[in-house]
């Protein structure tokens, strides 16, 4: 399985960058996992709905152009459906059986995704109905993913 995690924005963070290089390390034996970063774009505190939207789009064009006609495409979104490590697990080995060989991982910038990304999304994911740093949440997915694996391989994995 090949997974690609696309991420708006430079991670900057040196502990995360910690973490989120000890997941890929563990993910190395069941998937090719690469993290892509887009160009985030400036939004200021105080943008009008225009310049918002225009934010969303230019990032979204940036996320777009990371993503193959065949990938089956996971945008995390607050407002998306929750899942269980367990039933995340069965989706992503359902995934691999039924020849989604390829799936992207979406986590957008600080203003969201936009309604493009979000028509191609194949599934909303939400992790919370929190709002979480959009850095830290690369690796809060690579943590579930690898529990995912861990599960669907019948390893054992901290309940």
């Amino acid at each position: 399985m090949k997974i690609a995690v696309i991420a708006v924005g430079k991670l900057k963070e040196k502990y995360l960058k910690q973490g989120i290089d000890e997941y890929l390390k563990r993910l190395g034996s069941y998937a090719k996992v690469q993290i892509v970063e887009v160009v985030d774009e400036k939004a200021p505190e105080n943008m009008s709905d225009a310049e918002v939207q225009n934010v969303k789009r230019k990032e979204g064009e940036r996320i777009l152009s990371n993503i193959s006609q065949d990938t089956y495409v996971i945008t995390l979104e607050i407002n998306g459906k929750m899942l269980t490590s367990e039933t995340f697990a069965t989706k992503l080995d359902e995934l691999a059986t039924y020849g989604k060989s390829k799936i992207a991982f979406v986590i957008g910038g600080s203003v969201g995704i936009s309604e493009d990304v979000q028509q191609r999304s194949d599934l909303a994911l939400s992790f919370s109905k929190m709002t979480f740093p959009h850095q830290m949440m690369r690796m809060i997915l690579l943590e579930q993913v690898y529990r995912a694996f861990r599960i669907m391989r019948g390893e054992p994995y901290h309940k």
